[in-house]
């Protein structure tokens, strides 16, 4: 039988930013403890898709769950629903330059930590870049008369 981490009790006050290079290989498992009441979690990921790897029910474990994950035809999604009282682990690889937000999809879970950003560098190859800001496109400065 597995315990909660004491970290899994209270949320911070923040959203992670997480910066990854160009073609990354990205791995998250996400964990429902279904704290505050059981329901399912539909995690979405803005800006790419991503394979479903593997689900399960209980605590995951690192040592045992990934040996069965399905790595032949996992389903590509956007948004996966994380089980009550389970997990659910997913891969992409970080090929779309940008800041891309992730997040339950229950708005109340956002407020809750339940998101985070990835910033996705550029490559080096053609198309493998942001594009560059349109010239007639105000910058936030002048937009916003800010500094």
């Amino acid at each position: 039988m597995h315990s909660i981490p004491p970290e899994w009790l209270l949320t911070k006050k923040n959203t992670k930013v997480k910066i990854l290079e160009y073609s990354t290989t990205v791995e998250i498992v996400f964990q429902g403890t279904s704290l505050f009441g059981g329901e399912n979690h539909p995690m979405h990921l803005h800006g790419h898709s991503f394979y479903v790897v593997g689900k399960g029910f209980g605590i995951f474990d690192k040592e045992k769950d990934p040996l069965n994950y399905n790595l032949i035809d996992p389903p590509y999604e956007n948004t996966i629903g994380v089980p009550k009282n389970g997990w659910a682990a997913i891969r992409f690889r970080a090929a779309n330059p940008g800041v891309w937000f992730m997040h339950c999809h229950f708005e109340r879970h956002t407020v809750w930590e339940m998101d985070m950003a990835f910033i996705m560098k550029n490559g080096s190859g053609e198309g493998e870049k942001m594009l560059a800001r349109p010239n007639d496109m105000p910058s936030f400065c002048d937009a916003y008369r800010v500094l």
